[in-house]
Parts: C-alpha cells; sequence; structure tokens
C-alpha cells in the first residue's frame, strides 16, 4: 500500500480480512493519530461477532507457549484467529520489550492466524492503550476467536475482564506464590482456570488447592449457570489442549443461551467510555503542561494552593478551552 493512503481508505480492506490494512491501522491507533477516528468509527459498527478471550496468568505460568497451542487447535475447526499479546513497555523508549521476540513459529505463515504484539506504554491493568480498538479491527475483520495475552497477574492487572468475554487463568504448579496471587483477587474473573505444566510431579498439588478455593466460592457465591471448571494442561505433551478450547466454546454458549454474554457487553462497553474520556482528559493535561499546568503545580509547592483545588482549576481552565 502506497505510504500516503488514508485510514478511511483501509476500512474496506479491513472489512476484508487483509493483514496488512489490519496491522497499519493499528500502528496508527497505537501512535495516537486523530486521523483514524473517522475510519474506526466506521469499523465499529461492524464488530460483535467474534467470541474476545482473555489469558492471563502469573510469569512462569506457561501462557505463550500454552497459547501457542490453543492457536493450533483452534485452527483444525478453521477458524480464523487472532492473537494480541500485551507485553511490557520500556522505561525509556515506551515500546515493547519483548516486542521483537520471535512468537508462534509455527503459526506464523499460516493466513488464518494474526499476531500482533502490543506494549503497555506505561498503561496499567495489565492491557495496552490501543488493546480495544486492535479488538475490533479483528473483529471486524472477520477473525472468530480473540486472544488478548496480558502482562500478568496482579492485584492491579485485571482490566483484562473488562475486556473480554471470556477469562482463563493461567496457574503453573511449583511457582509458590501462584495461589496466594489467585487469593489476591484473580481467583474472582476467571471463567476457566488452568493448571499448565501437569506433566511435573506437584501439579496435582495446585489441581486441589484451586478445586478445594472453588468449591468454597461456589457456597459463598450460589447457584451460577456456569461452574468455573479448573483444566490441566501439558504444552510439552500437547495433553488437556482440546479440552481447554472445548471449555472455552462451552462457555460462550452459555453466555448466550443465560444472556449474560449482553452484560458483559455492557460492562465492556462502559470501561471503554469512561477510560477513553480519562485518556482524552490525560491528552489535554499534557499538552498544557508548559501552561496551566506548571503554574498550578508551583502553587501547589508553595502551598498557596491544595492539590484538590488545583485539579479543580485545572478542569475548568479545559471546560473554557474553545
Amino acid at each position: 500500500m502506497p505510504a500516503a493512503v488514508s485510514s478511511l481508505d483501509l476500512v474496506e480492506p479491513v472489512l476484508a480480512g487483509k493483514p496488512r490494512a489490519i496491522a497499519r491501522l493499528i500502528s496508527r491507533v497505537e501512535a495516537g493519530e486523530a486521523e483514524c477516528r473517522p475510519a474506526l468509527e466506521q469499523i465499529y459498527r461492524r464488530t460483535g461477532g467474534a467470541h474476545v478471550v482473555g489469558v492471563t496468568g502469573v510469569a512462569g505460568s506457561g501462557k505463550s507457549t500454552l497459547l501457542d497451542q490453543l492457536v493450533l487447535e483452534a485452527r483444525k475447526s478453521e477458524r480464523k484467529i487472532a492473537v494480541i499479546a500485551v507485553d511490557p513497555s520500556s522505561p525509556f523508549s515506551g515500546g515493547s520489550i519483548l516486542g521483537d521476540r520471535i512468537r508462534m513459529n509455527e503459526l506464523s505463515l499460516d493466513p488464518g492466524v494474526f499476531i500482533r504484539s502490543m506494549a503497555t506504554r506505561g498503561a496499567m491493568g495489565g492491557l495496552a492503550r490501543a488493546t480495544h480498538e486492535a479488538v475490533d479491527l479483528l473483529d471486524a475483520g472477520g477473525f472468530d476467536l480473540i486472544l488478548i495475552e496480558t502482562v500478568g497477574v496482579g492485584q492491579d492487572e485485571i482490566d483484562i475482564v473488562r475486556a473480554a468475554h471470556t477469562i482463563v487463568v493461567i496457574s503453573a504448579p511449583g511457582l509458590g506464590d501462584d495461589i496466594q496471587t489467585i487469593k489476591a483477587g484473580v481467583m474472582e474473573i476467571a471463567d476457566i482456570h488452568v493448571v499448565s505444566k501437569c506433566d511435573r510431579p506437584d501439579a496435582n498439588k495446585t489441581l486441589k488447592e484451586l478445586k478445594s478455593m472453588l468449591t468454597l466460592g461456589f457456597a459463598l457465591r450460589g447457584e451460577s449457570a456456569w461452574q468455573i471448571p479448573v483444566l490441566a494442561t501439558s504444552s510439552a505433551k500437547r495433553e488437556g489442549i482440546g479440552e481447554l478450547l472445548a471449555a472455552i466454546d462451552r462457555h460462550r454458549r452459555t453466555l448466550d443461551d443465560s444472556g449474560e454474554m449482553e452484560g458483559r457487553r455492557r460492562v465492556i462497553a462502559r470501561t471503554r467510555m469512561l477510560k477513553t474520556a480519562e485518556n482524552i482528559l490525560h491528552d489535554r493535561f499534557e499538552k498544557q503542561h508548559d501552561g496551566k499546568v506548571s503554574s498550578l503545580i508551583e502553587r501547589v509547592v508553595t502551598r498557596e494552593l491544595n492539590p484538590h483545588t488545583a485539579a479543580t482549576e485545572l478542569i475548568a481552565a479545559l471546560k473554557s478551552e474553545p
């Protein structure tokens, strides 16, 4: 495609599922180019068909390796699969530290698979700032299953629950703090629990602990249309992968049949709207850094203003902008 092509010119190729057009528009979204907004508005109207699955877990749990096998399994049914791998950002460049790694070698030439690494660029919550728009582009481009691999699990890294329809939490035996991390708040977001590396002898202990915790959780939550499964997998031996894909598909059907899918879509829409408003305000604050923001900072430092009053003045100044 010529360098001068506009984002609006990319809409039709995106809708036709052209990987190059999708990748190009994702890059423009990541760069924050305002020129791509009209194109994204058109594309958003054509979304809603894909099943978006969030995959998260502590470092060392084998998320990436398991995703390789899951994509291979899903491709047996000839579904189009996309993977958004959210990587941590370099504190110096803001770029993805792991973005230049070779991911999913076995799948890189498969025309039915799209893989994209995205940097968080300082965004909190385990997702990149442009993740939602990337999902829109892939959804409109005809991908059936979109897998979002998050940075990792922490108490402040659960934004994935407000970005995906199905949440898969991966843990591995022998990680020490793994179950404690789940206790810290991640257990509540999981629709499917996976214990990876189950060819290891200590895997049964982790499986039993998870099942015990979930049994207690069921007693506290009461009846539900979906009973959270705990699945054992081994990427090395390619075991349990078919069962994981079947559970993901079964969860999608349960969401549709119970009407809960509509509720999850509302949560995602609300989160996106509020997060976008927050980003817009943040960008406008940054543009004023050498003006109003700088002067307010000085008045806070000298105790002339308290931070709350200064923030109120800053918002008022933004409102008065033409």
